[in-house]
C-alpha cells in the first residue's frame, strides 16, 4: 500500500507530468521553487501541488479544473502573488498571452505541518 501511496504522489508531481513546462530552480528539506511557462493554448496534465505561493512574472489567463470537475477562472497581472492550499487540478492557458510564473511550494515536515 505505501508503495502504490508513493508510486501515485509520484505520477501526480507536475515535474513528471509536464516536464516540458515545469523547471526546479531550487529545493531543500523546506520548499521546492519551480519556475513555470507555457504558450496561449497549452494545458497540463493532471497533477499536484502542495500548499503554494505563486508569483506572476507575466500577465495571463487560466484555466484550472480539479478533479471534481469544478472550473476556476484566474486573470493575473505581472507581479501579482496568491497562496493556495494544496491542489490537484489541470491547467490550461486560454489567453493571447504566454503564461510564466515562479512557484514555491510548501514542503511538510512531521505529522503534516510545514517544516520549520
Amino acid at each position: 500500500m505505501f508503495l502504490f501511496v508513493a508510486v501515485n504522489a509520484l505520477a501526480l508531481d507536475s515535474i513528471v507530468t509536464d516536464s516540458d513546462k515545469y523547471k526546479v530552480l531550487f529545493e531543500n528539506e523546506k520548499v521546492r521553487v519551480l519556475e513555470y511557462s507555457d504558450q496561449p493554448g497549452e494545458k497540463t496534465h493532471q497533477h499536484h501541488h502542495p500548499a503554494f505561493v505563486l508569483y506572476a512574472l507575466s500577465a495571463f489567463e487560466r484555466k484550472i479544473t480539479l478533479p471534481d470537475g469544478k472550473i476556476i477562472m484566474r486573470n493575473f497581472k505581472a507581479g501579482d502573488v496568491i497562496y493556495s492550499e494544496e491542489q490537484t487540478h489541470i491547467g490550461e492557458n486560454v489567453g493571447q498571452t504566454p503564461t510564466h510564473v515562479i512557484i514555491v511550494e510548501m514542503k511538510l515536515g512531521e505529522h503534516g505541518a510545514v517544516a520549520q
